[in-house]
């Protein structure tokens, strides 16, 4: 079978075009035309990256990872990262990893240091660190609560135990008419108070008249005390106490003898004198009312004087009849 020429010249066509498409990729593959640069990361867990992950710098996306083999006979992987040279970073810069989501989902960063060290290399191994995700930091936080709660409902069930031990069947019996008890006490305090409330609906009136008399009674206090305080009472005090200084003085003085009440009050023959004179003052008045006409007589033809009649209780009469029975 022979071919025509139009047919040989589709198939050369044909060919020269997948020749120029598998050598173009070819091309792209090299170094040549290639603008990224290829730096590595060891980890011991990737935690499911895939090869093809973006790779950013501060949430901006710079390259992407190729691959992912094992480093050695350690287990250890070896990831390897292609990043555009855009953006230069220190060689101590970090390669970190961590989760793009909250369901899963892993990514590599880069944190770049600025260190004044020189600018990583294509071929370069980067520093790595894996990020702690939600769920790793959710389970560090709840362990320690977990462990708590497990003490405390264990806690709890010793707790139980040593109160069923305790709860007998008498003192369950103790506690049901305890708590009967309590709530006829309570139900009696409910009595209680309606029937407060009760009296205090009746006597409203009656409780808001006293109050404002209560305030009234405060408002006066108030005057009262901003009136003493306005009214030196500092000095009344100051001029009291000398004064009550000067009375104790004198009562010293009495009590010493000192002076005409001092002497009144030692001096019991003075005494004796005062209260012979004040008894016979009242002799002598007696008479006076008793026989007036002996101190005032006016007569015109003259008139007998009458005999001197002794009054009562005289101390002369006591006194002359005291020294007859002596006499005697």
């Amino acid at each position: 079978m022979k071919l025509s020429r139009e047919i040989k010249t589709g198939i050369i066509v044909v060919a020269g075009i997948v020749a120029f498409i598998f050598g173009l990729s070819y091309l792209k593959s090299s170094p040549l035309f290639e603008n990224n640069k290829t730096f590595y990361a060891v980890y011991d867990n990737v935690g499911g990256l895939q090869p093809g992950t973006q790779v950013s710098i501060n949430g901006y996306n710079v390259g992407n990872v190729t691959s992912i083999n094992f480093k050695d006979s350690s287990g250890k992987l070896l990831v390897t990262l292609s990043i555009n040279n855009e953006f230069e970073f220190s060689k101590n810069s970090i390669a970190e990893l961590f989760d793009t989501g909250i369901i899963g989902g892993k990514g590599v960063q880069i944190v770049p240091v600025f260190d004044k060290a020189p600018y990583a290399k294509s071929g370069d191994t980067l520093q790595s660190k894996i990020k702690p995700g939600i769920t790793e930091l959710v389970q560090q936080k709840l362990t320690p609560l977990q462990m708590k709660v497990e003490g405390a409902v264990s806690n709890a069930d010793s707790l139980l135990m040593n109160v069923n031990q305790i709860l007998d069947d008498p003192t369950k019996k103790q506690l049901q008419e305890t708590i009967v008890s309590l709530n006829q006490l309570v139900k009696s305090f409910k009595g209680s108070a309606d029937n407060l409330n009760t009296l205090l609906d009746n006597n409203k009136m009656q409780l808001d008249s006293s109050l404002k008399n209560v305030s009234h009674i405060t408002s006066n206090f108030s005057k009262l005390s901003d009136s003493l305080v306005n009214s030196d009472l500092g000095g009344t005090l100051t001029e009291f106490k000398t004064t009550v200084e000067k009375l104790n003085d004198i009562l010293a003085k009495i009590e010493r003898g000192e002076g005409s009440l001092g002497k009144l009050h030692q001096d019991d023959a003075l005494y004796n004198n005062l209260a012979d004179a004040s008894r016979e003052l009242d002799l002598l008045l007696q008479d006076f009312r008793l026989n007036p006409k002996r101190y005032v007589n006016v007569s015109v033809f003259g008139k007998k004087q009458k005999e001197y009649t002794l009054p009562e209780n005289d101390p002369a009469e006591q006194q002359d009849s005291t020294g007859l029975k002596e006499n005697q």
